[in-house]
């Protein structure tokens, strides 16, 4: 596929636009030990990016999902709400981020597998309402990441736009497994923590620090040389 036919970027959320994954770690790790489940903070961590549908059975045997699943989500919910989400603060360059890729005349779009309430705090944080064509949801996927629904959903809010032609960044393995399985290329940033390898090893294309440095090395980027071929019209 050409840098040219690059039309949209489809940014995951949690970890790479807003600094919060160890924030959910913290949460779900809490919520599991009031639930009797010790797990170390670094196991979690590790999970981090995925829905709770594909986290939860990873700590969790068939009985207790069906014993405990729904308490311990709502827990975790309750957590992570009243003690972090209003703590959370973007990462440098966001908006300036978006705001180039829209004056080059691609489409922006988010998809997250965080809660629609949670996903509107994110967006007043990194102040990015205003730059968004479309915007998915835990609510518009039936699974979660590493599948691919949330990334299918959000293809399809960006009306005439295809697959092939999107570009994924995100900061987990599981957005880049995600990505590839409906044939989006997936740029990863290292500001979720996930080593650099891991994202390698899934097939991302790229590979950036954070939303800044990406900003920062933009005309090299996939996004930007497409903006490029886009104005040559090549």
């Amino acid at each position: 596929m050409a840098d040219r036919n690059v039309k949209a970027v489809i940014f995951d959320v949690d970890g790479t636009l807003v600094d919060t994954v160890d924030m959910h770690a913290d949460a779900w790790q809490r919520a599991l030990r009031e639930f009797g489940k010790q797990v170390r903070f670094e196991d979690v961590r590790g999970q981090i990016g995925k829905g709770s549908d594909k986290l939860m059975p990873v700590f969790l045997s068939e009985a207790e999902l069906e014993e405990i699943g729904e308490q311990l989500e709502k827990r975790r919910g309750e957590i992570y709400k009243s003690e972090h989400l209003p703590r959370v603060k973007a990462f440098p360059k966001v908006r300036e981020l978006f705001e180039r890729i829209l004056n080059d005349g691609l489409r922006v779009a988010l998809a997250s597998s965080a809660p629609e309430d949670e996903l509107t705090h994110y967006k007043e944080v990194a102040d990015i309402a205003d730059l968004i064509d479309a915007a998915t949801s835990a609510d518009d996927a039936e699974e979660s990441k590493p599948e691919p629904d949330i990334f299918a959903a959000a293809v399809k809010s960006l009306n005439g736009v295809r697959a092939e032609d999107c570009v994924v960044v995100g900061d987990t393995p599981y957005d880049v497994i995600a990505a590839r399985k409906i044939g989006i290329r997936a740029i990863g940033v290292l500001s979720g923590g996930f080593p650099e390898s891991s994202l390698r090893d899934e097939g991302a294309v790229e590979i950036y620090e954070d939303p800044a440095n990406l900003l920062g090395n933009y005309e090299r980027s996939l996004i930007g040389r497409a903006a490029v071929s886009k104005a040559s019209g090549g």
